[in-house]
Order: C-alpha cells, then structure tokens, then sequence
C-alpha cells in the first residue's frame, strides 16, 4: 500500500506542504504507508515545476483536474487563494481524494458552509490546516493550562505582528482585495484567534470594541507573477488596497477577557504571533521570535524570586520526539516544522492509523468554518462602530482533544 499526494499551489505554504509530505515517513516511527509524491499542482508553469523539481514530485500539473483525475493520487494538499478553495476542494472530494486545506477555509461565509456540507457528504478525510496547533512551546503552554497548574485562566492577550506589506511598493495581489477584514485579519488574524482558544480551553463567545485601518492606501500592479509575500517587478500603474493593514478588538471566552491585536505593516516583525496567559496560580507567555522557548511564572515561587521563567524546547515537550532529526533538548524548532508535524498527522489518518495524545488528529471543515465565524463577528462589530457582536456557538475540535 502506497498513499500517493498532491499539492495544488506551489507558493510559500505550499511549499510548506510540500517538503512536510517528503518527510512524512521519517517522522514518528515507521508505521505509515509509503508516500508517493506525484504532483504539484499550479497554474504558473515556472512556479510549479520548480517547485516539484524542488522537492522531488514526479510531475507539475496547470490544471487542478488533472490531480482530481489522477487515480494513482490519494491525498491532496490545497494551498491557493481563498475565493479558489471552494471549487478545487468540492471537485477533490468528488472524485474521492483525501484533502487538506489551508486556512481560512474560503473567502466568504457562504462558500465555507457549502463546503462543510461537502466534507460532511464525502467518504474521505477532508480537513484544515491550523498549523499552530502543531507549535511545541504553544502546545506545552495548553497542556500545563488545561492540567490546573496554573488555575483559573484569568485573561488573555494575543498579537500578530508581521511585515510583509510594509513596504508600500510591494505589489498588489489577491491579498488586498476583499474589504475590512479580508486582509490582517483573515490572514495572520484567523491563526491568533484559534490560538486563543487553544490556550484558554473555551471558544470565543462574543467580540467588541472592533477597529480597522488601512496604513497604505494604494500599490503598484506588478508586471509580472506574485508569489507569496514575495516581491515582484512592478508597474507605474497603482491600485486601491480594499482591507485591513491593521485590526484590532476585544474578546470573551465564555467569560475569560482577552484582547487582540494584528498587523501586516508592523516593521521589523517578520512574522512574530506571541501571546500571554494569565492565571489564578501564575501566567505563561510565548513570542514566535523565539520559537523554541516559552516563558512561565508560577506564583508559589518565592518573594523575590518570582518572575518569568525560560524553558526551552525539549523531548519533554509535545511533537519533538520522534519529530525532529536531531530531537534533544535546546535544538530548537521552527515554523516549518509546524507543517511537518501536521501533514504527518493528516496522513496518520489518511492511512486509518489511530489518533494519539502525541499526535492528534488535524481539525476538521467545522473549525474552519468557525474560525472565519469568528472574523465575520469582528467585521459586524467594526462595521458598527465597535458594537459587541456574538460568535456563533461552536466546539472545536481541538479544544476536546485526546485524553492524556
């Protein structure tokens, strides 16, 4: 048995996906099927055939029916524009693929419930890529959380803060297109806002006090094709940017405060999503500019000696064991890790293996569907002038989690 894969998409994330699928059978044991790399799929001939060339798929595709066609391709990553999720994912499930797709599920409310209705109809594994849930300091700050060592959480504050349009020259693209909340905050937003309930162990409830801005007005149109957050050779020709450089608002957890911020103009800020937790016995912290190491504090320390303590990354800690080449203390970890551990997990369950506590499941289309719910309600509230604006209620996937 042999599990064939596909990415569709050969930018930054999908270049992500890809690497992760050809290091799945090295990770976590040897249980897996082999893994066949067959194709990357892209509509830029260039893009994509660099890209498989790259990472050793047999093959570039430019029309994504070619994958669905593919009978030899059994699971198949999506890792497009957002207004392109729905057709592509709904066609793959279709024709009887295993898919992953990369966050937001869609671009618009509608589009995401029908493909929820298509996960729910399909016989195979249609799931969503919230790859910070696979961060091991993240997910050794949930489980020290969720044991009670640090009692009732009390607040949370969370910020996402990158620079990929700081520049205002860099070219205008898909990303700013869309109106208030399509920009900073579907894009780096959308992964603050599942972290949140991750970490606190309760969904959002409702969101307030909601504020947009748009620090860079117009962009040049490039002259050429625009990869990722890449730059690209541009035109004299300008273009109106339509969403959110900047967002900001306020959120309940079932009556846990917190507060978020984002940006994608935050100079000197690749990209650093970082948050603090603060509890009735200490508080726990973490900054993605320092990806192997978190920080705790626990109360019970002595006075003059309490503060924030580091705590490096470790075999201790979740996903590092049997994850990692080299999986000992201090060696640190990354972002592309993170892809790593998830599209390992995705074809842990693609191939009928067990979910474990080491390893759990990746979320599934109704996360999805409520983390754009989320954005939606922060978009009402900003459109009313800050005006507390209800979530929907929901139970996420990976706040039941596997028992440890």
């Amino acid at each position: 048995m042999s599990i064939g894969v596909a990415v569709i998409g050969a930018g930054m994330a999908g270049r992500g996906h890809a690497a992760a699928y050809r290091a799945a059978t090295s990770l976590y044991g040897s249980d897996l099927p082999d893994v066949k790399l067959v194709s990357i799929g892209d509509v830029n001939a260039q893009f994509g055939e660099a890209a498989a060339k790259r990472f050793g798929f047999e093959r570039h595709d430019a029309d994504w029916r070619s994958i669905a066609d593919d009978p030899n391709i059994h699971a198949v990553s999506v890792v497009v524009a957002n207004s392109l999720h729905r057709e592509i994912v709904e066609g793959l499930l279709a024709a009887g693929k295993h898919v992953l797709c990369e966050k937001p599920l869609s671009d618009t409310l509608d589009d995401a419930r029908a493909m929820v209705a298509a996960a729910n109809n399909a016989s195979t594994v249609a799931r969503i890529g919230l790859t910070f849930l696979r961060n091991p300091a993240i997910a050794a700050i949930q489980q020290i959380v969720a044991s009670g060592q640090l009692g009732k959480v009390l607040h949370f504050s969370g910020n996402y803060w990158a620079d990929y349009s700081s520049d205002p020259m860099s070219p205008i693209s898909w990303r700013y297109k869309g109106g208030m909340g399509t920009g900073a905050l579907a894009d780096v937003g959308s992964h603050i806002s599942y972290v949140a309930e991750f970490i606190t162990g309760r969904p959002f409830t409702s969101v307030a006090g909601a504020r947009f801005s748009t620090s860079i007005t117009e962009r040049p149109v490039p002259s050429g094709a625009v990869q990722g957050h890449s730059g690209a050779a541009v035109s004299d020709q300008m273009d109106a940017v339509e969403n959110d450089d900047y967002a900001g608002f306020m959120a309940d957890f079932d009556g846990i405060a917190g507060a978020i911020q984002v940006s994608r103009v935050a100079a000197g800020h690749p990209t650093s999503l970082e948050f603090e937790v603060y509890c009735e016995k200490g508080a726990a912290r973490f900054s993605q500019s320092r990806n192997g190491e978190f920080e705790l504090m626990l109360n019970e320390d002595k006075n003059g000696q309490r503060g924030f303590r580091t705590i490096q990354i470790g075999p201790a800690h979740p996903y590092i064991a049997g994850g990692l080449p080299v999986d000992a203390p201090g060696v640190n970890v990354g972002q592309n890790d993170q892809f790593f551990f998830q599209n390992r997990a995705f074809l842990q369950e693609v191939a009928g293996l067990p979910e474990t506590a080491a390893l759990p499941y990746c979320a599934n289309f109704e996360d999805g569907l409520h983390n754009m719910e989320i954005i939606e309600a922060v978009i009402q509230s900003g459109n009313s002038n800050g005006a507390s604006t209800v979530v929907p209620a929901a139970a996420p996937t990976y706040l039941k989690g596997v028992k440890l």
